[in-house]
């Protein structure tokens, strides 16, 4: 099982493997035998992907995601409970284990090895705590920390000159904040994360605190803030400094896209912000390599972004390439509906789209509502998934039955009736409903080729300086820096 370390360091020791949870199979559901993997009860676990996110995550990550599969019953709830002893087995939070473990058998009693590691954490601290006392009480007072310079040789220097702090009380400051993690006091951690990295000189190490850093405020659900430090994660990565090998590089991006999963369907611009980051060439290549079934949350955000229309068509060459790759509902129901032209499967696959969404521990948000629980993004996948099949028919079809269309909607008569009728009043549709013989009738228009020639010219003056302004910008700068 993965430590806080090499989760949050992946720079810093040989990046592992993704790793195969003892509390989830990577593979179909092993035979129920097996104590270790949670059978599935229902078919609800069919197209269950924690296994495979599990496998990119710290494990303190995992837990909010069991903690949702319990709730929706996808497991049963013995399996969970057992998940999620072996899963704090690799952690601080004792008591929150014994806990689980007297919830599980029924009883008060706790096994003799978690007491004693119960009293090995107890006395770890202690020693931290001593270890980091003079460097916390620096920290501590505003007027002392007014002394610190953007500088960080100089605030070395400082510290050691006037408050006899050196870099062994930084380098504890460091291991009290990642104990403090492992324990489960994610504020404090974040804290001292950050201020640890304010003193740290050393790369590597500045990276392993802003992972740590990025977890603490993602189990805060401080989702700004998160949503600040991926960015500042992403930009490390990124750079050409990044010091670690190219499959290094490549593993971190894979396991930054899957934290990111957490923020981006909790912030308010979550839904650009994954379409903006997954599109990227180097990403999107990471997702093709390592981790096809992140094509569910990607096309889950495209299909329910209307703003971001504009990059379907990139999606389906990307679902088109993956298909003996990974396949779930909502990659089936795109590639019906676009690339397969079968609205009977389409119809069949936005059923089970809906069951996938319910259950997906990032796509099935819950928010309390006057009329009770409500899940947005299932409603606004379902409406825009209904105008994409209504829009493909629409587009093959000049007479339309009304009927037909409310069949491979999932809607009945009426409200498929009303429904059309709201979307060509809307729309630019140019058609018309004949209520006698229930049908919806499309005008064929022909664009006239000269407005296609003007429309396609709009931005060619744009375009045209732009271009001219990337080349003759640097010949400019190169010259003003030979005058000097």
């Amino acid at each position: 099982m993965l430590s806080f370390q090499l989760i949050a360091s992946p720079t810093r020791f040989p990046m592992p493997p993704p790793v195969q949870y003892p509390l989830l199979s990577l593979h179909p559901p092993p035979p129920p035998t097996n104590p270790s993997i949670p059978s599935p009860e229902t078919a609800m676990a069919e197209h269950d992907l924690t296994a495979s996110v599990a496998a990119w995550m710290d494990p303190h990550l995992v837990l909010p995601v069991l903690e949702f599969l319990q709730e929706r019953g996808v497991y049963a709830d013995e399996e969970i409970l057992r998940g999620k002893i072996r899963l704090l087995g690799g952690t601080n939070m004792v008591d929150y284990a014994m806990d689980i473990h007297k919830s599980l058998h029924g009883t008060d009693e706790v096994p003799a090895d978690m007491v004693a590691r119960r009293s090995e954490v107890v006395e770890r601290l202690r020693a931290l705590q001593e270890a980091v006392a003079p460097i916390v009480a620096f920290l501590s007072s505003p007027q002392l920390v007014q002394e610190l310079h953007a500088d960080k040789q100089y605030n070395l220097h400082m510290l050691q000159e006037r408050h006899h702090i050196g870099p062994d009380q930084i380098e504890a400051l460091y291991q009290y904040a990642k104990f403090q993690y492992e324990c489960g006091m994610y504020s404090d951690a974040a804290d001292f994360l950050s201020q640890y990295r304010a003193l740290c000189t050393n790369s590597e190490r500045s990276l392993s605190a802003l992972w740590g850093k990025l977890a603490a405020e993602i189990l805060m659900q401080n989702w700004d803030v998160a949503q600040e430090e991926l960015n500042r994660l992403k930009e490390m990565i990124d750079s050409s400094s990044f010091t670690s090998s190219p499959v290094n590089q490549l593993h971190s991006r894979i396991w930054l896209m899957h934290w990111s999963l957490f923020i981006f369907f909790n912030h308010e611009n979550g839904r650009n912000g994954i379409i903006d980051l997954f599109f990227q060439d180097r990403y999107l290549n990471a997702i093709q390599t390592n981790a096809p079934h992140l094509l569910r949350y990607l096309a889950a955000a495209v299909v329910v972004n209307k703003r971001r229309r504009n990059m379907l068509k990139e999606l389906i060459k990307v679902i088109q390439q993956e298909q003996n790759i990974y396949k779930d509902p909502i990659i089936e129901f795109l590639e019906c509906l676009y690339v397969k032209y079968d609205f009977d499967g389409a119809q069949q696959k936005l059923v089970e789209c809906e069951q996938v969404i319910l259950n997906d521990p990032f796509l099935g948000k819950r928010v309390e509502e006057r009329n009770g629980i409500a899940v947005p993004l299932r409603d606004e996948f379902l409406e825009n998934a209904r105008l994409f099949i209504f829009e493909t028919y629409c587009r093959i079809h000049r007479c339309i039955d009304i009927g037909v269309l409310a069949e491979k909607m999932n809607m009945t008569y009426d409200e498929a009736e009303l429904w059309i009728m709201n979307m060509v009043k809307s729309s630019k549709l140019d058609a018309k409903i004949d209520s006698v013989t229930g049908t919806l009738i499309m005008t064929t228009n022909r664009v006239d080729v000269h407005e296609q020639i003007i429309e396609s010219m709009k931005n060619l003056n744009a375009r045209t300086y732009m271009l001219a302004k990337s080349v003759v910008d640097p010949g400019h700068a190169a010259a003003q820096q030979a005058a000097r």
